[in-house]
């Protein structure tokens, strides 16, 4: 069952000669568990599908649908719920409080939303995340890498029904990178956790079970990945 389906999505800009579209009638769908990738070089389109998909910035036509429900036809305070509570966001530059150690960047979506924290979530949470000694740390106070951690924590603690990450190793070393993915490949496998990454990295892609392919915000492939790489990472 396709939890996440996509139907002739278009998002325009300008008139006329000026028209742009950056997204072009798209249309897939995504099970639930699934891992993508959305490549293409930049100017594709594909960040413009991914914030529409996490109802970032609506469409100029088409239809979203998760687990069955039509994203756009909330009205402005639904659609505010929705981001918090169904989708994890995740950005190349992390997007953390600065103020804010890294339990409370975490569980900061939770709070917003009037919700007492689960303890024991948390630590199930900063375990995989290898942040349980960083838990009171700044952000200034941390690597890239584990600020990119905290990033990730934050989009996974409210357990939503998909993460969508953008660049998300676009800012770390190699290394790094490595950890990140593996990191996503385990909450993919232990937390059932569906999960769309818009990347330029062809290694990266690799990783994943499926890549999507856009160019001039078209799809011109849509691949099945047979054997996904596992991150070259022995630290998480």
């Amino acid at each position: 069952m396709e939890l996440l389906k996509v139907e002739n999505l278009c998002k325009v800009y300008g008139k006329g000669e000026n028209e742009v579209r950056a997204v072009d009638d798209v249309s897939f769908g995504v099970p639930k568990g699934q891992m993508v990738a959305i490549v293409g070089a930049s100017g594709s389109g594909k960040s413009t599908l991914l914030h529409m998909i996490g109802a970032v910035d609506r469409p100029t036509s088409g239809r979203i649908l998760l687990d069955g429900q039509d994203v756009f036809q909330q009205n402005n305070r639904e659609l505010a719920i929705f981001r918090r509570r169904q989708v994890g966001l995740i950005y190349q530059f992390y997007n953390l409080i600065p103020v804010l150690n890294a339990e409370e960047n975490i569980t900061l979506p939770i709070r917003m939303d009037g919700r007492k924290p689960d303890k024991e979530h948390l630590e199930k949470i900063l375990d995989m995340l290898g942040l349980k000694e960083r838990r009171d740390h700044l952000p200034s106070q941390m690597s890239g890498g584990q600020q990119q951690r905290v990033s990730i924590g934050r989009a996974l603690f409210t357990s939503p029904q998909v993460i969508l990450a953008d660049e998300p190793t676009g800012n770390l070393d190699s290394k790094n990178s490595a950890e990140i993915m593996a990191l996503f490949r385990r909450s993919n496998r232990e937390l059932k956790q569906t999960i769309i990454i818009i990347t330029h990295d062809e290694n990266i892609a690799e990783q994943c079970d499926r890549i999507i392919v856009l160019s001039d915000g078209k799809i011109i492939s849509d691949e099945t990945n047979g054997s996904p790489k596992e991150a070259d990472s022995n630290e998480i």
